[in-house]
């Protein structure tokens, strides 16, 4: 399985970028998004970034891996992984909606 973890470029250089995430900096394939301003955050695959992301969405992924991590060491708080779904009933993504 392969996870998407957020990441912020530092460093942008022609087809790749300098990024930093939560477990340090890397160097980043970006040839599938295009080259993007320092400051951009993206979301790497297997040492390529496959989607840019808005703020509030890499901090949503980030959150969610934290949970993730903490779960794993036996210690969980649904409310603070996933803040975005407390609260409110489970949607499905726009391009499912259509076709019900």
């Amino acid at each position: 399985m392969c996870i998407g973890i957020p990441m912020q470029v530092v460093r942008a250089e022609p087809f790749q970028a300098w990024c930093q995430g939560a477990d340090g900096e890397a160097m980043v394939d970006m040839r599938l998004v295009g080259a993007q301003p320092e400051g951009t955050w993206v979301l790497v695959f297997l040492g390529a970034a496959r989607e840019v992301l808005e703020v509030e969405r890499a901090e949503q992924i980030q959150a969610a891996l934290s949970g993730l991590r903490d779960a794993m060491n036996g210690v969980y708080d649904p409310a603070a992984a996933f803040a975005d779904l407390v609260d409110r009933e489970p949607q499905l993504p726009e391009f499912l909606r259509e076709s019900t």
